[in-house]
């Protein structure tokens, strides 16, 4: 199981150098890798104007810079010496960026400044990014929330909601975060495609 890469013995929990072995315990960083988004055609926008996105939050314990596992449902564990050496959150809010202005929703797509010249503002979430050790084979699962508010109204345009569970085909922390990168990648490009569907939904009734 890939817990017992999450188990440090007693000798290296009370030593953790020489006298358990000779060697100290030094931590292990990654960073998600998602692709750049595929360039498109060239179309009209099906909103003519600017779209801020606000960094993406995350639950407290994400945020903790340790990679997370989960033994049971119930139960959150962390990989002590297996951390992000980026913030996940900030990765996912730059992927997120660059795939609308991919699909080109929106005139332009861009990270939010604080400042209010924008049209539209992007408001998300990454609620879950964890590997699965219970009920059967090792797993990751990746999910996301969004809403887009329409700052000339206040109105909320759309809310959307994304999950990907990708299995971890071999049982070492590598491949747990590969599984994560692809798993982050699904759940993007599904909400995104939820917004997409909503914006073509909402031109046509304009028209």
């Amino acid at each position: 199981m890939m817990k017992a890469l999450t188990r440090m013995s007693v000798c290296a929990v009370t030593l953790l150098m020489a006298s358990c072995g000779g060697k100290v315990l030094r931590p292990h960083y990654y960073a998600l890798e998602i692709p750049p988004a595929p360039a498109q055609a060239v179309s009209d926008a099906r909103l003519p104007g600017t779209v801020a996105v606000r960094r993406f939050d995350t639950p407290a314990y994400l945020r903790q810079g340790r990679i997370v596992y989960r033994p049971t449902p119930e139960e959150v564990g962390f990989y002590e010496y297996h951390r992000w050496a980026a913030d996940p959150a900030e990765t996912v809010t730059m992927a997120v960026i660059d795939s609308l202005r991919s699909t080109q929703l929106f005139s332009r797509a861009k990270r939010y400044d604080g400042q209010n010249a924008q049209d539209y503002l992007m408001l998300g979430r990454l609620e879950r990014l964890e590997e699965i050790d219970y009920g059967g084979a090792v797993r990751v699962e990746a999910k996301l929330s969004a809403e887009l508010i329409n700052l000339r109204t206040g109105a909320t345009e759309w809310t959307g909601d994304a999950t990907d569970t990708s299995r971890v085909d071999t049982r070492n922390v590598n491949s747990v975060v590969v599984a994560m990168d692809h798993a982050v990648q699904n759940s993007i490009d599904q909400l995104v495609a939820s917004l997409d569907q909503r914006l073509l939904a909402k031109s046509q009734v304009v028209k």
